[in-house]
């Protein structure tokens, strides 16, 4: 009986899958290798910025260190959300890197950095400005079945057009080259529903300290595209609230116009667990080691809501759309 027993729990995985401090956290798969990246301040071992961990199972997690090395001057910045992508022998990440914390007088901007190999290190080589937006985060490159590169990411509208709240929307632009935007961008989605509030009467030093009665946030753009039909999915609302959680808009071609029908009282595809999991959101998706089942990797908030900490779960496509078969806080089977 116990060999059968630890046979089972052998073949079991339980959230978090990194019981550490791993916020938006996003997984590369190279040759047969995972390598996960996330936000975090600078490496005790080696000084370079961003959680870097490798796994072969998406479960069984070894630290490597840090992968970006910080530009010069930035030792006041905050680094944010890197995404990673392979192209022609070179690795691209992408993130934002600005100043103080959200609503600070310095705005995010979004970068570049480059390395030949998955784990670094990196090097900044190129800035992606937004004139039109002073934040800008959540960089996410897709590339599209023509093999053509866009960017997906997060930036701040302070207007209320067309009846929409003022916050975090998501926005599409295509990449000229990996280190240059067209400067064509197009809204992907803004906030119309009250689930997305972040914050009410949010005082914003960022646009002269003007107060909004309402703040909403969208961000963390990841894109699937699924029986010919472009998903992209985002984060909304306030992290530290339970009505944070992942849901997505979809669109028939890559640039738009997306759809968000269905969605005006909650997440749909990943949310909160009221007494087992606060706060899942800002993923990323990844083929497991079968080379079929998709998972979600995202973070969620250990008991205390100190950290952030890293766990997966299956995506499956359902006739409703897309739907997590979680948050799970109970053994799964392993990858």
């Amino acid at each position: 009986m116990h060999n059968s027993l630890a046979a089972a729990a052998a073949r079991t995985y339980t959230n978090p899958v990194y019981p550490h401090s791993m916020p938006d956290p996003f997984v590369l798969s190279h040759k047969g290798t995972y390598y996960a990246f996330g936000t975090a301040g600078q490496n005790a071992k080696d000084g370079r910025i961003f959680n870097l961990l490798t796994s072969k199972n998406l479960v069984d997690w070894k630290e490597l260190g840090g992968a970006l090395t910080p530009p010069a001057g930035s030792e006041k910045a905050e680094f944010w959300a890197p995404e990673v992508v392979y192209q022609n022998g070179t690795f691209y990440m992408y993130y934002s890197r600005g100043g103080g914390a959200i609503g600070a007088s310095v705005g995010h901007r979004l970068h570049v950095a480059t390395s030949t190999k998955p784990e670094g290190p990196y090097k900044e080589v190129a800035l992606l400005d937004v004139p039109e937006s002073k934040f800008t985060i959540d960089a996410h490159p897709f590339q599209d079945t023509d093999g053509k590169w866009y960017l997906f990411y997060a930036r701040d509208f302070i207007d209320t057009d067309n009846g929409y709240f003022p916050g975090t929307g998501l926005v599409v632009d295509r990449l000229t080259s990996m280190t240059k935007l067209a400067n064509e961008s197009r809204t992907v989605m803004r906030a119309r529903h009250p689930w997305t509030v972040f914050e009410k009467n949010r005082t914003m030093p960022l646009y002269d300290n003007r107060t909004f009665a309402e703040w909403h946030t969208l961000e963390g753009p990841f894109v699937r595209k699924h029986n010919g039909k472009y998903y992209c999915f985002y984060s909304g609302a306030n992290f530290l609230t339970p009505r944070y959680g992942v849901d997505y808009c979809e669109a028939d071609t890559v640039m738009g116009p997306y759809r968000d029908t269905a969605n005006d009282t909650g997440a749909r595809v990943l949310h909160a667990v009221a007494g087992h999991v606060r706060g899942p959101g800002h993923h990323s998706h990844v083929i497991g080691p079968d080379g079929k089942t998709e998972y979600l990797v995202y973070h969620a908030w250990d008991a205390g809501m100190k950290e952030r900490q890293m766990c997966i779960d299956k995506l499956a496509w359902t006739k409703e759309g897309p739907r997590c078969q979680g948050p799970t806080y109970t053994p799964q089977p392993i990858p």
